[in-house]
């Protein structure tokens, strides 16, 4: 047992590593970025998460619930997107202290929100992958994965750092809150291990809750607001990087 966490934490620790390199883009600007800049940086990080709700999410979701057969594929994918979308909606309704934000800081909450519930199924296949590697299965494998989902990251940490800076914040709060998204993965890694029994058959229903999280976040918040010439070009941009990453490590 402690031979497996210890593989799940070195595992999750390199995905939640790529999380803070992306993070640390934020220190590369000078000041606060001009209006152009904020809506490009709105758009790329609705394409990452738009790109990383299908590919990273929605599909692997398919799969299992295929590979497990205990519902049809659409089955959990489908619920547990509506789940993800239902939740993000009661929490921006339902929280007064959200509704009275400033709209920028609003927009963020909600983005490191999705982002971060995104990163929880992320760090459960890590962790499970490297825990089968521990005992001698497929370590080709959990790392081609630990790489993907690592490589993915990288824009999601720069996702929310960057608008963070875009809203005021210092530069070291922008980086800390980038950095935070990805922390979930190492504690869910881990956790996953101690109760793999119980967790593995939840995964199709947690990978589709946090599509629709981000897929709330992204309609909801991002695009109306990056709605421009440049924030379409980030959007395209970001969707390409994280749809190519997806499909080229996946």
């Amino acid at each position: 047992m402690l031979q497996s966490l210890g593989w799940a934490a070195l595992g999750t620790g390199f995905t939640f590593l790529m999380t803070t390199l992306g993070a640390v883009t934020v220190f590369f600007f000078s000041g606060a970025p001009e209006p152009r800049y904020q809506k490009a940086m709105l758009g790329f990080a609705a394409g990452v998460m738009t790109a990383a709700s299908v590919w990273s999410l929605l599909l692997p979701a398919i799969d299992q619930a295929v590979e497990d057969g205990c519902f049809p594929g659409w089955l959990p994918a489908a619920a547990g997107m509506l789940l993800g979308v239902s939740f993000l909606a009661a929490l921006d309704s339902l929280l007064p202290h959200l509704r009275r934000m400033p709209e920028k800081r609003r927009q963020s909450a909600l983005l490191m929100t999705a982002i971060t519930l995104h990163n929880v199924p992320e760090g459960m296949a890590v962790g499970l992958a490297f825990a089968l590697a521990a005992t001698g299965e497929n370590l080709a494998g959990a790392a081609a994965l630990a790489l993907g989902i690592g490589i993915q990251n990288f824009p999601e940490g720069a996702a929310i750092a960057l608008p963070l800076r875009q809203e005021g914040r210092t530069r070291g709060r922008a980086f800390l809150g980038g950095t935070l998204s990805g922390a979930v993965e190492p504690v869910f890694g881990v956790l996953v291990v101690l109760v793999a029994g119980v967790a593995r058959p939840l995964m199709p229903w947690l990978l589709s809750f946090a599509a629709g999280a981000m897929l709330y976040v992204v309609v909801e918040e991002l695009v109306p607001q990056a709605h421009s010439r440049a924030g379409t070009c980030g959007f395209v941009g970001g969707f390409l990087i994280m749809m190519v990453l997806d499909v080229a490590l996946g």
